[in-house]
């Protein structure tokens, strides 16, 4: 079978590996792909968004099975030209979406199906948003409406820094028109954890739970980024936990979305806060997490290529998943400066080395020329590592990183640190 995956991260980076290993694929493309993808898949110069070409592409080279990466060509309809023109593709249709690609309306769709999740108000202008977050009570959760690669969120402990939030989003435009409209929301307290389900619309296939760092600095500290490392399993969540959140948010959103009439059909990706009142919505994606993607596949026993087929043709009740039992902990190597203003083109050092076979190492942003690696992204790495434990695997992970080096790297030291309590 002939797979195109469509993306250039390090989460496509961990697909490709995962589907090399499928006795079913027997051609891998990437589209862009990267230097770091190559190893595993070939790579097509044509960007996410570039959907006429991809469709085109997969066209002329009999592409059996399209695999998308990343949020934004999901939410520009990519899946419905595909299967306009009779290609198989892996993920929601435009309209079903919209729940990653507008927060106002999965909080619509919560509201009316009885999902539990945080209290909001919509503003579509900053200055009646100001004049609520005057008499509000703190902190909240002020966040941007649309797309915003995971940046568009601010948590806001008084009235000076909503108002920073509000005018970065509304006025400066500094994530575009995603910031054309903001939500501000009730401040959940508790412990986030990432929870992904696969469903064809009819079975729901739960992965395996994982735990997001998305503060750029230890101990929770600094700006929201797209995350910066997973582990999993998570021993703070027990199985009655995990079959309250099956039961109470994973099959009443499938529902709620067959019920509207707009079915999905793919990756549902839920950020679930963990209250003292139970568990609770924070938002929803509509693809594969990353960096928990990586964390994941690596505990992924079976063939992704089967998953995801059977996913697209209605018949994932035929498909059985079993889990590593080892923990797997990826840390994300970034450039300094992430989330906001950083440099590329920095030499990095150490990456063609055996770092032993219980790590991976997947290529976010990062190029090579003349035989050298250079950094070419925020999140430059994602370093992946199997243990038996927490502990042994953040110390195979960062064992690794120690041989890592370039100007300007950062990474978090504490990944995992709320398991290890």
């Amino acid at each position: 079978m002939k797979v195109l995956v469509i993306g250039s991260g390090a989460r496509e980076h961990a697909l490709c590996w995962k589907l090399r290993q499928s006795k079913h694929v027997t051609e891998l493309f990437a589209a862009p792909g990267s230097d770091g993808i190559s190893r595993f898949a070939k790579a097509v110069p044509i960007a996410v968004n570039e959907i006429e070409k991809l469709v085109t592409f997969a066209r002329e080279n009999k592409i059996d099975l399209t695999v998308v990466g990343p949020e934004d060509p999901l939410v520009a309809g990519i899946v419905d030209r595909f299967r306009k023109k009779g290609l198989r593709i892996y993920g929601p249709s435009e309209s079903a979406s919209r729940l990653e690609g507008s927060k106002a309306f999965a909080k619509d769709v919560m509201r009316r199906h009885a999902i539990p999740t945080g209290g909001f108000k919509l503003y579509e202008k900053a200055q009646p948003a100001l004049e609520y977050l005057k008499n509000c009570d703190y902190p909240v959760v002020i966040k941007a409406d649309g797309l915003a690669a995971g940046k568009g969120v601010a948590i806001c402990e008084d009235y000076e820094q909503a108002e920073v939030a509000i005018n970065e989003a509304m006025t400066k435009k500094r994530f575009g028109d995603a910031g054309k409209r903001v939500l501000i929301e009730d401040f959940l307290q508790g412990e986030e954890i990432s929870v992904h389900a696969i469903t064809d619309g009819r079975t729901i296939l739960p992965l395996c739970i994982a735990q997001d760092h998305k503060r750029v600095g230890d101990a929770d500290t600094g700006e929201n980024t797209g995350g910066m490392g997973t582990y999993s399993p998570l021993p703070q969540v027990d199985d009655a936990l995990m079959d309250q959140i099956q039961d109470e948010i994973i099959v009443r959103s499938v529902h709620a979305m067959n019920r509207d009439e707009v079915p999905f059909k793919g990756t549902m990706f839920i950020g679930v806060m963990l209250t003292k009142q139970g568990p609770r919505v924070l938002e929803y994606n509509v693809r594969f997490g990353d960096p928990e993607m990586q964390t994941i596949l690596a505990r992924l026993r079976g063939d992704l290529y089967e998953i995801l087929s059977a996913t697209v043709d209605g018949k994932l009740d035929e498909v059985e998943v079993d889990w590593d039992p080892h923990t797997a902990v990826t840390v994300v190597v970034a450039s300094g400066g992430y989330p906001r203003d950083y440099a590329k083109g920095y030499k990095i050092e150490g990456l063609d080395q055996d770092f032993g076979r219980d790590v991976m190492v997947f290529h976010a942003g990062t190029k090579k020329d003349k035989g050298e690696w250079f950094t070419n992204g925020g999140r430059v790495l994602s370093v992946t590592a199997l243990g038996t434990d927490i502990a042994d695997a953040r110390a195979k992970a960062y064992a690794a990183i120690e041989k890592i080096k370039f100007d300007k790297m950062i990474y978090r030291k504490d990944i995992g640190w709320r398991g290890m309590k």
